[in-house]
């Protein structure tokens, strides 16, 4: 059902939107907007409702006939006022995409044929609205006095998306977010003070909102126009924000030039400051010849990098192309591999599992790790800077500002290595602080990490085990160059004899990236050991598979819940242990499904809760291939009701029946109890849990004989 919204809803956001520039952000309005905002609170509220609706639509071309509503008194007179006033204007050639999008499709071919277009009904909406482009660059549109009678542009846009800018961070930004808030679609940071300035001035503002509509501008144009576009690299730029929409501009325009016209587009990248700018034209202007500027620029920047990635770069291109180095580092790192680890190649979709399960099988302690930990740690330990009072600008913001400008050790050093002193003394002091913290701030809006309930438990194996000035060195590192130290985290950690070590896995075929080495190499630095893991795959015949049968209340995982699971473990082709238990599903069981399986409510009524069976799955499951006939019901039902605990159940996956169809092509079915029956393999009490795990069972015994001749034959 439709929900009824207030009347003059969306104004009341728009004056909500414009309370943001009544305080610390009010400095950077300039004349023009804030003539813009008197001239709107000037008008009567009917036409204030009419302006905030059309500024609510997607597309700066509105329709006028859709303006119908009875929260505004004759809409379409005050439409044509307001048309008089300034705040709407005609349509022009040059509005010929925002006309398009506007438009229907239907609307789009009619106005193309009226025109001399006989444009196809298959085509896309977006390549009718490039040929309407086509037609209106050519010569007046034919119906444009009718066009202007039911179509106006607004005039407002220029100031509207300035104040846009300013309160959103980006160009992205719409007032529709106001209503998605509401709704429940997008959350946001409501305790925002608001009381912080998105820029220290009216000149950077000005300069980054040129640069960020210039490159939605540049993207935005079909590649015959972008040959004819322009930038002003005259306007300056005073803030990070600024400079980044000015670089990526720039790395765009040199992108675009580099097929057509190399020295123009070394020009542009050259004037690009962004890491991503930089390679690029150390990259091009090496394969030009240019290798003089190259070396040189590559010692200044080994001299006195901007950043760890850009460094990364530089030493191990100017070590192959200057030092006649034959491989990368990257590649080097690869093939030095501190451990190799045989794999049975049925973990080859969960490679990092498959070595946790390796590793566990040894004696040791493996744990999935990879960015979360990390995250999480840096997150909570600086939780006051980056969400506190100097934080966020508005409620919709997501990624604090100093992590925006990269600049977070820049501002609050000082006090950074006083807050670490304070609670890295220790880690039991450490782990308590974050306990504390991640309960302050449970299940808040932010950019860092996901939450989840307590603290996850690599990070408190990383807090147990870990050198702790190790751990603070490491955190300035990621305070100092957080854009550089987000990710790249090594993928599980491993506990030796109370020793903590890291380990990025990488199978055949996998490639190290840049993001992993800088990360691998500066944890290093930091005094941590990191190793590259090698996998290689082979067939374990010791690999344990766990052969699984649920019964549910119905077959949606979502909403139907599991009455009953059976579970039969397999090492070596031989049964080693079983496990199974009527669960209480809590809610009532369909006749139907009693009738089919035989469980009905008062066998359940006594049976214990999935929740108190969980641990149980859970080890019984650990380090096992989860097998099932039509795998994915049963592990669909199981991870469900994890979920429903807040947990996560990972397992690799083996489909009997799949498999059957694979192994022995040509049957009539392939249901489990058809399958019983051709190969005479007793399932006395179908539907019933244990039963089908063993019917099961003796499935993946076939598979597995199927599997063994055929490499015989190979062999």
């Amino acid at each position: 059902m439709r929900k009824t919204l207030p009347e003059r809803y969306y104004l009341d956001h728009f004056y909500e939107f414009l309370q943001f520039f009544e305080g610390a952000n009010r400095p950077l309005v300039d004349a023009k907007t804030a003539a813009f905002i008197e001239a709107f609170k000037a008008l009567d509220k009917d036409d204030q409702c009419l302006i905030v609706r059309a500024a609510n639509r997607k597309y700066p071309v509105v329709v006028s006939k859709t303006f119908d509503y009875a929260e505004i008194n004759a809409p379409l007179e005050r439409l044509t006022g307001l048309r008089e006033a300034g705040w709407f204007t005609s349509i022009s050639q040059g509005d010929s995409y925002s006309l398009g999008q506007a438009m229907t499709k239907s609307d789009l071919l009619i106005l193309l044929k009226d025109n001399g277009c006989q444009a196809s009904s298959s085509l896309a909406k977006q390549a009718l609205i490039d040929e309407l482009a086509g037609v209106m660059a050519r010569q007046p549109l034919v119906v444009m006095d009718e066009l202007n009678e039911q179509y106006l542009l607004r005039a407002y846009d220029v100031p509207l998306s300035y104040l846009l800018f300013l309160y959103f961070g980006h160009t992205r930004g719409r007032l529709n977010q106001f209503s998605m808030r509401d709704l429940g679609v997008m959350r946001t940071r409501q305790d925002v003070s608001q009381q912080l300035a998105r820029f220290e001035g009216q000149d950077a503002a000005r300069g980054a909102f040129y640069y960020a509509r210039q490159l939605t501008a540049f993207k935005q144009l079909n590649e015959e126009e972008k040959a004819h576009f322009s930038l002003d690299t005259d306007v300056t730029v005073h803030c990070p924000i600024g400079q980044d929409y000015r670089d990526r501009v720039l790395f765009q325009m040199g992108s675009y030039w580099l097929a057509k016209d190399a020295p123009k587009a070394l020009a542009y990248l050259q004037q690009a400051g962004s890491d991503q700018a930089q390679e690029k034209w150390l990259r091009e202007s090496y394969k030009l010849g240019h290798k003089d500027a190259v070396q040189q620029a590559l010692e200044a920047i080994i001299d006195d990098p901007a950043s760890d990635t850009l460094l990364a770069f530089a030493e191990d291109f100017y070590a192959r192309k200057f030092d006649r180095k034959r491989t990368s580092t990257l590649t080097d790192m690869l093939r030095d591999a501190t451990h190799v680890v045989q794999l049975d190649d049925i973990h080859n979709q969960s490679v990092e599992q498959g070595v946790i399960s390796y590793y566990r099988r040894q004696g040791l302690a493996a744990y999935r790790s990879e960015n979360q930990p990390w995250r999480m740690l840096f997150g909570l330990l600086f939780w006051d800077w980056l969400y506190g009072e100097w934080g966020l600008v508005s409620e919709f913001d997501r990624r604090p500002q100093v992590l925006r400008y990269n600049d977070f050790y820049d501002r609050f050093g000082s006090d950074i290595e006083q807050h670490l002193n304070k609670y890295c003394a220790s880690a039991g002091t450490l782990h308590r602080y974050l306990l504390k913290q991640a309960s302050a701030h449970y299940g808040k809006v932010n950019s860092i990490f996901m939450w989840r309930q307590g603290l996850p438990q690599s990070l408190t194996i990383l807090l147990e085990h870990t050198n702790m000035e190790n751990l603070r060195q490491f955190l300035v590192l990621m305070c100092k160059d957080y854009a550089s130290l987000r990710d790249g985290f090594p993928d599980i950690l491993v506990v030796d004899n109370s020793s903590l070590r890291f380990e990025e896995i990488k199978a055949p075929g996998d490639q190290l990236r840049r993001n992993q080495l800088i990360t691998i190499q500066r944890l290093r630095q930091c005094g941590f050991e990191v190793g590259i893991t090698q996998v290689n795959w082979y067939h374990d015949p010791l690999q344990p598979y766990v052969v699984v049968d649920i019964e549910t209340t119905g077959g949606q995982s979502a909403y139907h819940r599991i009455t009953e699971v059976g579970m039969v473990k397999l090492i070596g082709g031989e049964e080693v242990a079983r496990w199974q238990s009527l669960i209480n599903p809590q809610r009532h069981i369909p006749s139907r499904i009693t009738q089919l399986t035989g469980i009905s409510d008062d066998m359940v009524a006594g049976a214990p809760v999935f929740a108190e069976v969980a641990e149980d799955i859970e080890a019984f499951t650990q380090d096992s291939v989860f097998v099932a006939h039509n795998v994915n019901f049963d592990y669909g039902f199981i991870k469900q009701e994890f979920a429903r605990l807040e947990l996560d159940f990972k397992r690799p996956k083996f489909c009997t029946c799949a498999r059957m169809r694979k192994a022995f092509p040509g049957l009539k079915s392939y249901g489990l109890g058809a399958l019983s029956a051709h190969f005479d393999i007793r399932l006395q009490n179908h539907h019933r849990a244990l039963d089908d795990a063993q019917a099961a069972a003796e499935l993946l015994r076939l598979i597995q004989s199927k599997n063994e001749e055929l490499l015989a034959k190979e062999e």
